[in-house]
Formats: C-alpha cells, structure tokens, sequence
C-alpha cells in the first residue's frame, strides 16, 4: 500500500479516487467490523479489515505472512479469489462470524484450499488482538477441514498459541518419475497422503541446499510436495522441511502449519517421541511445535502483526 500525497487526489484500496480529505474522513474512527459508504457515485463501498501476520515467528519479517480479512458476511467466492491474487500472499484468510464460532476460508493467489495452517494462527490471533474474542476464549473455526480450535498456550509467557488440526499421515507411495526428477534425488522415503507427497532425504544439508525444477513438480496430482530429515545434532530441534506448492501459486511456502500435520506423527514414529519441534529451512524460517493426540495434532507458533488497513468492497446499486 502506498501513502496518499498530503495534496491531489488519492486512492483507498478498491475504492476512490477521492481527494485526501474525503479518504481522511472516511478513514477516521472506523468502526472494527466495517462501515458501510453510501451513495458514492451510485455505488456502496464497504471497508473490511484487513491485518497483515508473520505466523509461527517471533520476530518481524520471519515466519510465514499471511493477510486476515474480517467480513461482515460471506463474500462472493470469485471476489475473495480476486483480493487473494490482489494482495498476492502465500496464503488470503476470509474470517465470518458465524453462529458457534468464526467461518474461515483460505486462498492462495490462484485458488482456494482445504487446510493453512499458518493462515488459520493469523485469523486467532488478530481475532484476540483486535478483541473480537476474549483472550481467554478459543477460536472456533469452520473449514472445509471441519472444526478447527485454536487457543492461547496458558502455559507459555512468550504467546505461544496452539491449534488442534486433524493427523494427515502419509502412507508409503511409488516415487513417480516426475517427483525423482523435480527434486534431482532419490528419497529416503516417499509417502502420500490426501494433500501432498512426503519425502525424507539424507540429511538437513540436502534439505537445505535442494533446489528443485518447479515445472516438473507442477506436474505432480498433489497440492505440493513436503521434503523433509532428521534434525543435525545439537541445534535444538528435532526435524527439518521445507514445502513446495507449484501447482496452487507458491513455488516455496515460508513455514507451513498443515504440512506438519503429515510431519508429526512421521517423525513422533520415527523418534518414538510425542512432542516434537521441527524447523522449516526456507529463506524466511520458521519453527512449528507439535504433538499427537490421537487422530489429530496439536501444533503451536508465534505470531506478529505487521500492519492493519482497510479493503473496499463495492456494491453496484440496481
């Protein structure tokens, strides 16, 4: 977003142009759930807030950003796929107060998917920062995942929040050409399950110096595929990964909540450990803590917010 000239005229994100005192005016003591401007060249414009989050970090400009949008009731589909692409992050969340809790849905650039982890710890966060739910409160979300509930770790100083998502364990699978040639290796491990291929190489180096042809990986029938090895000794953490999305927009996602819920009981197997602490080496980093508990996963994080605004949503008047 750009700062509007203190002279001329301007543009609020999907609206205008107005000049700077009307976008003054119109932006002062917005209220937290929207406001609704009518009778603006024919049209009514509706201003949704908007966060931008650094998911599973505790430092700005690390972790995985993800953008929070809080709708006042469910947008149209094609508009939420359009804002997705417009603000062009690994991950849009579209939040909606619904009778029981939130509706929450995620968008990629090119399209909408059916679990985000670091996207869903966005969405509870601002919904506890912006005071929308009592920090003592869960949040309640319904997804195309079912119910998912994230709560503040009551335990942690350092504002650690815990999400309880379903397990997603791999099962062995065939290396198809494609995945061998996409990632220039030949695995360790190969396992599918209903969202990506997982693979387990040699070690951390590999997974961290790997740089796989994207184009090839596009081809593959999953979302993405997940590259992962045992941690090197002594650096306080358990396991490695990185994450790679091609064919839903997002050749490398920075840190990757839903990826985790294959990772866990991987590794928890593997170690034979229940709680387990894993890192994703991508350029940004991030670190996910996870346990099993049954058929689901508990995975927590940190978050920062990193900026607050305002999104029009236009409305032609018949």
């Amino acid at each position: 977003m750009k700062f509007l000239p203190a002279t001329g005229r301007g543009r609020v994100f999907g609206l205008g142009p107005f000049s700077f005192g009307q976008v003054c005016s119109i932006m002062k003591g917005i209220p937290k759930k929207g406001f609704l401007i009518d009778n603006i060249k024919g049209l009514k414009y509706t201003l949704i807030p908007v966060y931008f989050v650094d998911a599973f970090t505790s430092a700005a400009f690390c972790g995985n950003p993800a953008a929070v949008c809080l709708l006042l009731e469910q947008a149209d589909e094609q508009w939420m796929q359009k804002m997705a692409a417009e603000i062009n992050l690994s991950e849009t969340a579209f939040v909606t107060e619904t009778e029981g809790g939130f509706v929450l849905r995620w968008f990629t650039p090119i399209s909408e998917v059916n679990l985000c982890g670091h996207a869903t710890l966005a969405a509870a966060f601002v919904l506890w920062h912006t005071g929308r739910l009592g920090k003592d409160k869960p949040a309640v979300f319904h997804t195309r995942s079912g119910v998912l509930t994230v709560f503040q770790d009551s335990d942690e100083a350092e504002g650690w929040i815990k999400m309880d998502f379903p397990a997603e364990a791999p099962i062995p699978a065939q290396a198809p050409e494609a995945l061998i040639q996409g990632l220039g290796l030949i695995p360790r491990y190969t396992g599918r399950n209903r969202m990506d291929y997982i693979v387990e190489v040699d070690c951390e180096q590999t997974v961290r110096e790997l740089q796989p042809d994207f184009l090839l990986l596009r081809s593959l029938d999953t979302r993405g595929v997940i590259i992962t090895a045992k941690a090197s000794p002594e650096c306080g953490y358990d396991f490695v990964s990185r994450a790679f999305f091609p064919a839903i927009g997002v050749d490398e996602d920075p840190v990757t909540g839903s990826s985790h819920c294959a990772l866990a009981p991987y590794w928890s197997k593997r170690l034979r450990k229940p709680v387990l602490t894993g890192y994703q080496a991508s350029s940004r980093g991030g670190f996910i803590r996870t346990e099993l508990a049954g058929e689901r996963v508990l995975l927590s994080g940190q978050a920062v917010m990193m900026m607050e605004g305002q999104l029009g949503k236009s409305v032609v008047e018949g």
